[in-house]
């Protein structure tokens, strides 16, 4: 069986209509549900079993004891509000869960894949695996980046395979419960649904207004990049899981508004208050991740976009 943990969220359970669709029914869900608004993004899905992340944990020797056990275990579930400053909370379910998760893997030789961030690279321009590069801005970026460093600090004893994905700027279907923290293109889109005007940030850090940009991933993928390291036996470590270029909120907007076919572009001063902590450009460096032979082709933001509105409107 494969175990997916987060299944309900956004990158999870598109993992989980990614399998359904390559045959895989023998899923394992771990989720925390208080929120039922979240089961829409299983609608349609397979499973074969179901837990709340809180139960998961003492049923893991069970699980891979039982049958022909478990294959591999895709660990995207944590707290992926940035905006979050519970460090207690951050920590308990970002770090010591996928301790507690690495530890069973372990014992039992199950491979695990694990969700870290690019948040990670903080404000540095180069985004590479490697600790010179690695300042993280808040608790969530800090939550991440301890258990990386925690599996490099074990992954020469360790005696299971171990993946750490740092994804960027991901957006596609199946955002919409993140609310504050979707996309700029889920924003854009339901601001165009309102009216006729797209609103980004003014100029800052040296560039125009809406010059701003990041490495945006399409879901789709995202996913397939998860299920390549979540299939290749010799693929071990961290890697980033980027396109390797960079779009603007500019081109962003561009693209929503092609779609839709009208609307206007506005500017708002940009806050005072984000200046310090504000990533200005991320780009992730793909020389580790095709290293190890991923070479995956990725859809630029006009067809991303494209893709994700058909599926948005439809």
């Amino acid at each position: 069986m494969i175990v997916i943990t987060g299944a309900s969220g956004f990158i999870g359970s598109n993992l989980v209509h990614a399998l359904n669709a390559r045959g895989r029914h023998d899923l394992v869900l771990v989720d925390d549900l208080k929120d039922g608004h979240k089961f829409v993004n299983l609608a349609g899905a397979t499973l074969a079993d179901y837990y709340d992340w809180r139960e998961f944990l003492p049923k893991f020797d069970q699980l891979a004891r039982s049958g022909d056990g478990i294959e591999a275990v895709y660990h995207l579930g944590a707290c992926s509000d940035t905006m979050e400053w519970d460090g207690q909370y951050m920590m308990s379910a970002n770090f010591t869960y996928s301790r507690q998760l690495l530890e069973a893997c372990d014992l039992h030789g199950v491979p695990l894949i694990y969700a870290s961030s690019a948040s990670v690279y903080g404000l540095n321009a180069q985004c590479v695996e490697n600790p010179a590069y690695e300042r993280p801005l808040n608790v969530y970026a800090f939550s991440k980046l301890a258990f990386d460093q925690h599996l490099r600090q074990r992954r020469a004893t360790l005696r299971t395979r171990v993946v750490g994905l740092r994804y960027f700027n991901v957006y596609g279907p199946r955002e919409q419960h993140k609310g504050r923290m979707a996309s700029v293109v889920f924003h854009f889109n339901n601001q165009l649904k309102a009216g006729n005007e797209v609103r980004l940030f003014g100029a800052s850090h040296g560039v125009a207004a809406g010059e701003q940009s990041r490495d945006f991933i399409f879901v789709d993928d995202a996913v397939a990049q998860t299920l390549w390291f979540g299939t290749h036996p010799t693929a071990a470590g961290i890697f980033n899981c980027g396109t390797g270029q960079t779009a603007s909120f500019n081109d962003i907007a561009a693209a929503v508004i092609g779609w839709h076919g009208r609307g206007t572009v506005s500017y708002v001063p940009f806050p005072p208050e984000l200046l310090p902590a504000y990533q200005n450009r991320t780009c992730a460096d793909l020389g580790a991740t095709h290293a190890a032979g991923c070479q995956i082709a990725m859809r630029d933001v006009r067809a991303g976009v494209r893709a994700y509105l058909d599926w948005l409107n439809a």
